[in-house]
């Protein structure tokens, strides 16, 4: 294992592959992180019941060197944010505790995908966007709603664009697609066969795929350009919420640097549509 910025997620969703042992220590570290940070080593074998040398095993198996490199990344991580196990919402909760619960986790899980971003990876995805012909987003379930908001923003990205949320349409999309044209595949588990296959006619027939997706997925097999938004969501007990939100974020960011990248005319076009816009909202006239 790894160490990842936010060492408490980490440690978090590493329990179960811990030997029993190593697993009293992590324990001990969610139950109280902060105070782990101050603890010596001693101490803190002592609390978990087990070993110094156990503690030391640890540190190792979650990817620190040493005692003392685990407990300033833990630090690290407390100033990062909360983990999830510290904001599970219980049926006990009021509405105050689940507001704050889910705004806490949703900036902390924000705060993870912009510390795993590729920006290798996202520049690439600008460069195709900005020398695009026309893009499509395809996208559905919980992806299709980015796909309407990415398509809602063509003024931003310069040229046509669509949102295509029906997994027939998709495929006939794909087939008349050709050079110049770029498809942009939203999918947070990537393993949704109908987008995988789309992405795969686009490419076949031309065009250029990019990928949005939460993990190292069978789609990406398929794409020009793998834009990975891993969250940290519990798809088991909700929805997705927070990779809805993240890939919408993503999209934003795409297409912000994409209409910074334009030339000076459409800059100035997208300047009068925003003005153009404010005038109707101010006097509900056209």
């Amino acid at each position: 294992m790894s160490a990842s910025p936010n060492l408490l997620e980490h440690i978090s969703r590493s329990l179960d592959a811990l030997r029993k042992s190593d697993r009293k220590v992590a324990q001990k570290i969610l139950e109280d992180p902060t105070s782990a940070t101050e603890l010596k080593l001693a101490d803190l074998a002592k609390q978990a019941d087990v070993s110094e040398p156990t503690v030391i095993r640890f540190c190792s198996a979650i990817g620190c060197d040493g005692f003392q490199d685990m407990k300033i990344k833990l630090a690290r991580s407390l100033a990062f944010g909360l983990s999830t196990s510290q904001v599970e919402i219980s049926d006990n909760d009021d509405v105050e505790t689940v507001v704050g619960k889910i705004f806490d986790f949703n900036l902390t899980s924000l705060d993870w995908v912009r510390s795993k971003l590729d920006l290798a990876a996202l520049t690439a995805a600008v460069e195709v966007l900005h020398n695009a012909k026309n893009i499509h987003f395809i996208g559905l379930g919980a992806s299709s709603i980015v796909a309407i908001d990415a398509q809602q923003k063509f003024p931003l990205f310069g040229v046509p664009c669509s949102a295509i949320i029906d997994s027939h349409q998709m495929l006939i999309a794909a087939a008349m697609m050709r050079e110049g044209d770029v498809l942009v595949a939203i999918s947070n588990s990537g393993a949704t066969k109908e987008v995988a296959q789309t992405a795969r006619a686009a490419r076949e027939h031309g065009a250029k795929t990019i990928g949005i997706t939460g993990s190292d997925s069978p789609l990406l097999q398929f794409c020009d350009v793998g834009l990975l938004v891993e969250t940290l969501e519990n798809t088991d007990q909700y929805t997705p919420q927070i990779s809805r939100v993240a890939a919408l974020v993503i999209v934003d960011i795409l297409s912000t640097i994409v209409a910074f990248k334009k030339a000076p005319e459409d800059q100035l076009r997208v300047a009068d549509m925003k003005r153009f816009l404010a005038d109707v909202r101010s006097t509900g006239l056209l």
